[in-house]
């Protein structure tokens, strides 16, 4: 069963409890009878029983059974999103309507500022004040994809996870840590595999023709960059390529003399970029000194945004699991509010590469 069916069951269920249709006392169908009815798996089912035992709807008795334990009282949850990159990447806010999918559950609520600001010192300056509005609310968890794209990201970063500390509210991040790999804070993290990532989209590269590789990103972007470079290395190590320093390229893409740098080998090299944003840029940049992607060079981006597919030539990518990342990031919250205990978890999870004509030697 997909997460997403494992979504829908638990949704099911939780409804005809909270409608009444299961009332309180109820007794469930045991795992393997449930699991026989749906013809998945007895872990599948188990999952599902296991997230709403965690909702307080139901309790699991070993030796005898599963039964509804609901009787009309209800926690509401209130949930902060705080997602400052929102204003660059079309990713925070497919983020977001998957929370609001949550939400027309008729469940939590959760409070969004929006995209905050397209420019990245403005969303610096905002956070904090979010923050305290956030603690204001009093609410009851707060979802936070840290800061990038600024030289003090990193301690703005950890002065909003001090500040919902000292009020006990739980913090889980999406998509990145607070701190630079391989470092780690405290904090559960559930995002991307960025070391499989990087080694994925190079390795594609590279069984595309390509025998020099580029890895290219802006300055201080996010901590998970890092762990796309090794993943990057890692492939190119495998390969028998070179890669070490002067393939990491950190700059500016729209700048031409940055751009330049770049050692092309036509027909031989690829350029790995953080994301799609610096991929369009840098396709731009060197159709703009005469070198064209597919015909000279290999371009291949992160998050799989809308413009990829029409650029031309079309952006190849990799595509994040983003209603994996929020269902499982929602599960792990409700986990840490009812048993309030709460590890460093690091969920990683695999996405999809999506190739396209700019991966093609024409």
């Amino acid at each position: 069963m997909s997460a997403k069916k494992v979504t829908e069951t638990i949704a099911r269920f939780r409804n005809d409890i909270l409608n009444g249709t299961l009332p309180f006392g109820s007794l469930l169908p045991s795992e393997k009878e449930l699991a026989a009815e749906m013809q998945v798996s007895r872990p599948t089912v188990a999952k599902v029983y296991n997230a709403l035992q965690k909702e307080g709807l139901l309790k699991k008795t070993p030796g005898q059974g599963t039964t509804v334990v609901f009787n009309g009282e209800r926690k509401k949850y209130t949930f902060g999103l705080l997602l400052p990159g929102a204003g660059e990447s079309e990713i925070f806010g497919a983020i977001h309507d998957h929370f609001l999918a949550i939400e027309k559950e008729k469940e939590p609520k959760f409070l969004w500022e929006g995209a905050i600001a397209n420019h990245a010192q403005v969303r610096q300056n905002s956070i904090i004040k979010i923050c305290e509005r956030y603690i204001e609310e009093n609410v009851s968890g707060v979802f936070f994809a840290p800061l990038e794209r600024t030289e003090n990201a990193a301690g703005v970063n950890k002065k909003v996870c001090e500040l919902f500390d000292k009020e006990n509210i739980p913090v889980i991040l999406i998509d990145r840590d607070i701190y630079s790999f391989p470092e780690r804070s405290q904090y559960p993290v559930i995002g991307l595999d960025n070391f499989n990532a990087g080694y994925i989209m190079t390795k594609h590269l590279i069984e595309s023709g390509c025998e020099k590789i580029y890895f290219c990103y802006r300055k201080d972007s996010a901590s998970s960059i890092y762990k796309r470079i090794a993943g990057c290395n890692s492939a190119c190590f495998d390969a028998g390529i070179p890669f070490s320093r002067e393939h990491i390229m950190v700059g500016e893409p729209a700048d031409l003399n940055f751009v330049r740098k770049m050692k092309i080998v036509p027909k031989k090299t690829g350029v790995l970029c953080a994301n799609d944003s610096t991929a369009a840029v840098i396709m731009s940049s060197f159709k703009q000194i005469g070198i064209l992607v597919s015909r000279h060079v290999l371009v291949a981006g992160y998050d799989d945004m809308k413009y990829g597919k029409v650029l031309q030539p079309s952006l190849t990518t990799y595509q994040q699991p983003l209603f994996e990342i929020v269902t499982i990031s929602y599960e792990m919250m409700l986990n840490r509010l009812v048993t309030q205990h709460s590890i460093a978890a690091n969920i990683s999870l695999t996405g999809e590469l999506i190739a396209r004509e700019s991966t093609k030697f024409a």
